[in-house]
């Protein structure tokens, strides 16, 4: 009986121990991770075509106890210098080019399902009409390009502290050939008008302010209006703005595009190789959307 006892209280112990086991493996990298973080991914304005394609992650990963934080550039860049400052743990909506890129060694999570698409471009957008009402101007914004290098610049001089207006300035004085690509073409004039529009993301402040300040120079006085994606794309619709660098496509602004396509025109992209997704620390273990999954 003793040895039946023995017998059964080994066989007891040893379950636990493999159901134990068994927990500690189901609880592993992913859960930890999800735990430590609470199971919030940081993104930005919950207008961004960003903030709904994670909403769609979410979804299609059966990411079912995780949710998604909106703010803004400013909250999400401040989380994630905390957690950095620290070594803890984050997940972030990021896209690139950006200043947090050259910053911070950050990494973005593989996308198996390809949620967030292919690269995308930053598009110049002008009110429908104002192609008439001022081809000079629409012939500097139509030749409008460049690299996510060149924007980087513009983006972390402004990180470090330098006013927008500055950092574009300095830029347009080191880079007289690419400005000259730019205007080929265009008159200068005498205190004609244009309003842009842009929201307030580091790189199309950076964008907005170099294109501002090349037209300024051409005699135009220029009026920028930050607002939120939705506003901006609704007033250049009605014609209170008259252009915008700033339109992500084909999919952060997808929707806008087809609301308004009727009353804007695209004149095609400013910048190409952007690049939308899931961000972490490069400290993080994790590589993958689906290691996200408890």
């Amino acid at each position: 009986m003793k040895r039946f006892n023995l017998i059964f209280l080994s066989a007891l112990i040893i379950a636990a121990l493999t159901l134990a086991g068994c927990q500690s493996q189901s609880a592993g990298s992913a859960d930890s991770f999800g735990n430590k973080v609470d199971h919030k991914i940081i993104g930005i304005d919950p207008g961004a075509g960003e903030m709904k394609l994670t909403d769609q992650v979410v979804k299609d990963y059966g990411l079912s106890n995780w949710t998604v934080q909106s703010g803004s550039e400013s909250t999400m860049t401040a989380a994630l210098d905390k957690a950095i400052k620290k070594k803890q743990p984050i997940v972030v909506t990021g896209w690139t080019p950006h200043w947090m890129f050259q910053k911070y060694d950050l990494k973005y999570l593989k996308d198996p399902k390809g949620i967030y698409g292919k690269s995308e471009s930053i598009h110049t957008i002008v009110h429908k009409g104002f192609e008439k009402k001022d081809p000079n101007a629409t012939k500097v914004l139509d030749q409008f390009h460049w690299t996510p290098a060149d924007m980087s610049k513009v983006m972390l001089s402004v990180q470090n502290g330098t006013d927008a207006e500055k950092a574009a300035a300095q830029w347009v004085k080191e880079n007289p050939d690419k400005v000259s690509a730019w205007t080929k073409g265009a008159k200068k004039v005498s205190g004609k008008s244009i309003k842009l529009g842009y929201v307030a993301w580091a790189s199309e402040i950076a964008s907005t302010h170099v294109i501002a300040k090349v037209l300024q120079d051409l005699g135009y006085k220029v009026t920028m209006e930050q607002l939120g994606a939705g506003q901006m794309w609704a007033g250049l619709a009605k014609g209170s703005d008259d252009a915008i660098v700033a339109a992500w496509l084909p999919s952060t602004h997808a929707d806008y595009l087809k609301q308004f396509k009727d009353q804007v025109t695209d004149l095609g992209p400013n910048l190409k190789g952007t690049k939308l997704g899931l961000v972490v620390p490069s400290y993080v273990k994790i590589n993958s959307i689906e290691d996200l999954k408890d």
